[in-house]
């Protein structure tokens, strides 16, 4: 019978950051083992890879990519990889591969096939936020993004804070950097005052800022985010 190889899920920095300063020893010393990548964004996890110190080795390496843009069919292709017992890292643009990463598809599909899962240890923006943020953090809801255009924007912010009312429930969101500001408006607008949001950027970073504030005391800051990574919780 024909062995299989595993597929291991690498975390990456959640910046520019030296990869030592947020990911274990030993994980980056895995990364040596690997001949075979998948990643949301090849340049980016090349440049991973010679600061993590496979530098001058990158051209022997393997890489295939997996993004939004990958079909299901190409995703499926991936499977072959496994084959003759190769093991296969699979690397996010920034934390966690497959949490609000489309590398999910390849890890349900490597479970469907028997190919063993193997996480490893690294930096989650979402759960760094978490614990920083003084909220709930034993019931918790994450959301992903939330609509693009303010008035379904708005209508989403106020059923998540009806259910964190409801719950006793964290609600943690997302949204691209550019955006940012504009939801940031939005909640200000629509959320109840003693509602508390906590806006977390640029975490792990030097420039890292985390608050949490309610909406009334928010309105007297006058914040500007700017395009910044940034996890946005929310508790009624």
């Amino acid at each position: 019978m024909e062995s299989k190889g595993k597929l291991y899920l690498i975390p990456s920095p959640l910046g520019d950051n030296d990869p030592a300063e947020v990911i274990p020893g030993p994980v980056l010393e895995s990364l040596q083992g690997f001949r075979i990548f998948i990643a949301e964004e090849i340049r980016t996890v090349r440049r991973y890879l010679s600061k993590a110190g496979l530098k001058g080795k990158i051209g022997e390496l393997e890489f295939h990519e997996l993004n939004e843009h990958t079909g299901q069919a190409q995703i499926e292709s991936y499977l072959s990889l496994f084959e003759d017992g190769n093991d296969v890292a699979l690397i996010s643009e920034a934390g966690l591969p497959a949490v609000a990463d489309p590398g999910a598809q390849l890890v349900a599909l490597a479970h469907k096939h028997g190919i063993e899962v193997i996480p490893a240890t690294g930096p989650s923006s979402l759960m760094l936020a978490l614990m920083g943020s003084g909220m709930n953090g034993q019931c918790f809801a994450f959301c992903g993004y939330l609509p693009a255009k303010s008035d379904e924007r708005k209508s989403r912010l106020k059923a998540i804070e009806k259910i964190s009312a409801s719950a006793h429930q964290t609600q943690i969101f997302i949204e691209t950097p550019y955006r940012n500001d504009a939801l940031m408006k939005d909640i200000l607008d629509v959320c109840h005052p003693g509602t508390r949001i906590c806006i977390a950027a640029d975490l792990t970073l030097p420039e890292a800022y985390i608050r949490t504030l309610t909406v009334a005391e928010w309105k007297k800051e006058n914040i500007a985010i700017g395009k910044r990574p940034c996890v946005f919780l929310l508790m009624a």
